[in-house]
């Protein structure tokens, strides 16, 4: 069982950031695969960035030059630095934990981006 609980989301203009944050409460966290995802009202949930075990990232297109993931091992933290946001970047994100069975999530934060 992994729970998990985003912060640092919230309301900012068009070319901002944000730092999105993920505290994960289980013994094993090293061996989780860590994810961003995006929920835009009326939409699926969609993977911005993930980073495996040993550090390997990988970004979603709309991602890619502007986002950054991290995770932090000692400390059960995943993050996510947003730079240069638009619009598009709204919705609900999600931080997921994947083994090979299950991906757990936690219950989300808000990140709205104004024009």
């Amino acid at each position: 069982q992994v729970q998990l609980v985003e912060s640092g989301g919230g309301l900012v203009q068009a070319g901002g950031s944000l730092r999105l944050s993920c505290a994960a409460s289980t013994s094993g966290f090293s061996i989780y695969t860590m994810g961003w995802y995006r929920q835009a009202p009326g939409k699926q949930r969609d993977m911005v960035a993930s980073i495996t075990s040993g550090g390997n990232t990988n970004y979603a297109d709309s991602s890619k030059g502007r986002f950054t993931i991290s995770r932090d091992n000692a400390n059960n933290m995943v993050y996510l630095q947003m730079n240069s946001l638009k619009p598009e970047d709204t919705g609900v994100y999600y931080c997921g934990a994947t083994n090979e069975f299950f991906t757990f999530w936690g219950q989300g934060t808000q990140v709205t981006v104004s024009s």
